[in-house]
């Protein structure tokens, strides 16, 4: 079934229907992915290493938040 046929379906739906279809949806793009996780994981070690060996520069938190 293509993606229009279900949202043209969806929208037939009562509203506490379509809610379910909606929050299903967004928690299956929001399911955690160990493999990326651990990516992240390792580039945020990178940069804290290189951060402490002077090879990166911090930017004061006053100007992260202005």
């Amino acid at each position: 079934m293509a993606g229009k046929d279900v949202l043209k379906q969806a929208l037939n739906l009562n509203p506490e229907e379509r809610f379910l279809v909606v929050e299903g949806l967004l928690k299956s793009l929001d399911e955690p992915d160990a493999k990326l996780d651990a990516i992240w994981a390792e580039e945020a070690e990178k940069r804290l290493a290189a951060y402490r060996q002077g090879k990166l520069a911090g930017i004061p938190m006053e100007d992260v938040f202005r």
